[in-house]
């Protein structure tokens, strides 16, 4: 109730103090921010941007505002859908300290916990790609470990309940039962979006000139996936690309 059609998100954002933008990707966040009639137009003072998206546009995003008068503040989330509906996403913030205490209302309506890494906005953009990292890292992990397992005979959940057990981490448990039960969709996080993800994390290391080889694996993982599957499937069917190199089938029993 109370909504309206803006003919521009300039004029949807004109005369709010905040405005708050979440997109999928960089194409998106450019269109919105540098488009005619996009939000760098609203003169909006503050500009939280939730999105993942590369340290260079974060970059580009934070001098335009700067030039402009207004401020910007990076706030990227980790947390699938089901943490989104209970406001309990991880946010990790960056941006002139006074502009985070102006967004600290925002982030607790959405989150549970709020990490603030410095006065650069870039800073966590590069922070939520390197934690992308490692939870792409981790299913990747746990797909190898489920086939091994399969083909010496092993049931899938008794990996995972070991593995929740003796090593336990959100990480392991969701993704971990998401291969066990196989519910790839309708997908909680797509695999095109965990492709973008690791391909601004590669973009990263190459800028900062850090090799980084598990992630050529994840890369190659996610395009056999996409390849193989189509878009609609969440990214931890990582596994099947895995599974098809190891002449690995699902038992009859865990499908």
């Amino acid at each position: 109730m109370g909504a309206r059609i803006a003919p521009s998100v300039a004029a949807a954002a004109a005369g709010a103090q905040i405005v708050v933008s979440m997109l999928a990707d960089d194409r998106a966040v450019d269109a919105v921010a540098f488009g005619d009639g996009g939000l760098l137009a609203s003169g909006a003072p503050v500009h939280v941007s939730m999105s993942t998206i590369s340290v260079a546009l974060a970059e580009r995003l934070e001098a335009a505002h700067r030039a402009q008068g207004s401020t910007l503040v990076s706030a990227p989330v980790f947390g699938r859908p089901e943490a989104a509906r209970a406001a309990k996403l991880a946010i990790v913030a960056a941006g002139p300290s006074g502009a985070i205490e102006a967004c600290r209302p925002i982030f607790t309506a959405l989150a549970d916990r709020l990490f603030v890494v410095g006065e650069r906005p870039p800073a966590a953009n590069l922070l939520k790609l390197c934690g992308n990292f490692m939870v792409a890292s981790a299913i990747e992990a746990l797909g190898e470990a489920m086939t091994l397992a399969q083909k010496g005979g092993l049931a899938p959940e008794t990996l995972v309940d070991l593995l929740t057990e003796v090593l336990p981490h959100p990480v392991y448990e969701t993704y971990g039962r998401l291969m066990q039960t196989r519910r790839f969709s309708p997908p909680g996080f797509a695999a095109p979006l965990g492709l973008k993800d690791v391909d601004l994390i590669a973009a990263a290391a190459a800028s900062l000139q850090t090799p980084m080889p598990l992630l050529g694996v994840v890369q190659g993982h996610l395009l056999s996936l996409l390849a193989q599957e189509g878009h609609d499937i969440d990214w931890s069917a990582i596994l099947l690309p895995i599974e098809r190199a190891a002449a690995v089938g699902p038992p009859a029993a865990h499908i």
